[in-house]
């Protein structure tokens, strides 16, 4: 297991970071409302099996290295998860993503918040490099979000993962060191 990236609980205003247990498993299965909302992001748990599956998956990568999801919460309360994959300390760079929210967190300040934490722990507190999302091409309610966050588009990375019974052509953010300076000035500007 990595623990390049620390486990601490990151909190900043309304919004902690918590690691993801098992016992978030129901937490988890009431949140969506509207599965079509996440037609471009399989995987997201609509109901108490598909969420336990979740967060097996997410706890057996945690314990390999590859994965460190996280429960969202907003003043206690469970409203989504997000994680770091692709989590590679060598090369000091990570992914995020596994994100979502309830539809009431949706549009709030809970995402710059989550995103904020996990950017500051990556880039401040680890010294990371390197942060990068990937999205389905046709998502444009998450690729506004990740543009917002202050990352640059790379480019397109065709049949890059499966999507159903067929091939995801992903859109590539990525956000550097260099980067950061920047983005955190408007993201505290943001959730400020």
């Amino acid at each position: 297991m990595s623990d390049w990236l620390g486990d601490d609980v990151l909190e900043y205003g309304p919004v902690s970071l918590r690691l993801l247990s098992s016992d978030d498993a129901e937490a988890l299965s009431g949140l969506v409302g509207d599965p079509e909302v996440f037609r471009w992001s399989p995987g997201v748990p609509t109901n108490v099996v598909e969420a336990r599956d979740f967060v097996d998956a997410a706890l057996r990568a945690r314990a390999a290295g590859t994965r460190q999801a996280y429960a969202v919460l907003r003043d206690g309360l469970v409203v989504g998860s997000t994680s770091y994959y692709e989590i590679d300390p060598e090369s000091l760079s990570v992914s995020v993503g596994y994100t979502f929210y309830t539809e009431s967190a949706q549009g709030t300040v809970v995402n710059p918040i989550s995103k904020f934490l996990l950017l500051r722990n990556a880039f401040d507190d680890h010294g990371a490099v390197r942060v990068v999302w990937h999205t389905h091409e046709n998502n444009a309610r998450s690729r506004a979000a990740i543009a917002k966050l202050g990352a640059r588009f790379e480019g397109l990375l065709r049949k890059h993962r499966r999507f159903g019974d067929g091939w995801r052509t992903t859109a590539q953010y990525a956000m550097t060191d260099e980067d950061w300076p920047d983005a955190k000035a408007r993201l505290l500007e943001r959730i400020g």
